[in-house]
C-alpha cells in the first residue's frame, strides 16, 4: 500500500518534470494543480495512518500471543509432575497409617525411624514439587477442600467444622488434588 503510494506521488512526478522539460504546458490551473497535490497528500496520509495502525495491532497482538505463550508454558511446568505425584500420594498416605498404628504393635525402634525418615524424605520432595496439605481439623467444611464421610454430634466443636480427618487432603500450588476425606460435627 505505501508501495503504491509513493509509486503514484512518482509517476505524477516524473510527468509535471518531463512535461516542464519538454515545454508542454498542462491546462490545468496553479490552483487545480494544488488541490490535486492536497487530495493526494490527504490520501497518502489517509494510507499511512491506516498502515501505521495496522502495524501497532499487529504488535500489540504479537505482544499478547507472546505473554499468553508464556503463561502456558509456566503453568505447565508447573503441573507437570501432576499424575506422578497423585500416584503417590496413596503410598504417603499408606506410610501415615503405617505410623499411626506403630504404637499398637511391638516394632524394632530402628526399623520405625527408617519408616519415619522415608516418610519425612518423600513428603519433602513432594512439597519441594508445589505440594501443600490441607490443613483441616477445626477448620469449618468447606466442600472444594473437603469431602464429607460422615457427621457426629460433638459438644467441642461446632456444628459445620470438621472433627476429624480420615484421609489428609492435599493442594499442588492452588489446584486441589486430592479433598480430605473428613468427619463434620452436628
Amino acid at each position: 500500500m505505501v508501495n503504491e503510494s509513493e509509486d503514484m506521488l512518482d509517476n505524477v512526478t516524473s510527468e509535471a518534470q518531463s512535461d516542464v522539460e519538454n515545454g508542454i504546458e498542462d491546462p490545468q490551473t496553479e490552483d487545480d494543480q494544488v488541490v490535486d497535490v492536497a487530495q493526494m497528500l490527504a490520501e497518502l496520509q489517509k494510507s499511512n495512518d491506516q498502515n501505521l495502525d495496522m502495524a501497532q495491532r499487529a504488535q500489540a497482538e504479537l505482544a499478547n500471543y507472546r505473554k499468553r505463550v508464556d503463561d502456558e508454558r509456566f503453568t505447565q511446568q508447573q503441573y507437570a509432575n501432576s499424575r506422578l505425584i497423585i500416584r503417590l500420594l496413596p503410598i504417603v498416605d499408606e506410610l501415615e497409617m503405617a505410623l499411626e498404628h506403630s504404637g499398637d504393635m511391638e516394632i524394632d525402634t530402628a526399623w520405625l525411624e527408617g519408616i519415619k525418615l522415608i516418610h519425612r524424605k518423600v513428603l519433602q520432595m513432594l512439597e519441594s514439587e508445589g505440594l501443600n496439605k490441607i490443613e483441616a481439623i477445626g477448620q469449618q467444611f468447606d466442600p472444594l477442600q473437603h469431602e464429607a464421610v460422615s457427621t457426629e454430634d460433638s459438644s467441642e466443636v461446632e456444628t459445620g467444622y470438621v472433627l476429624a480427618v480420615l484421609r489428609n487432603g492435599y493442594r499442588l500450588h492452588d489446584r486441589i488434588i486430592q479433598p480430605a476425606q473428613v468427619v463434620v460435627a452436628r
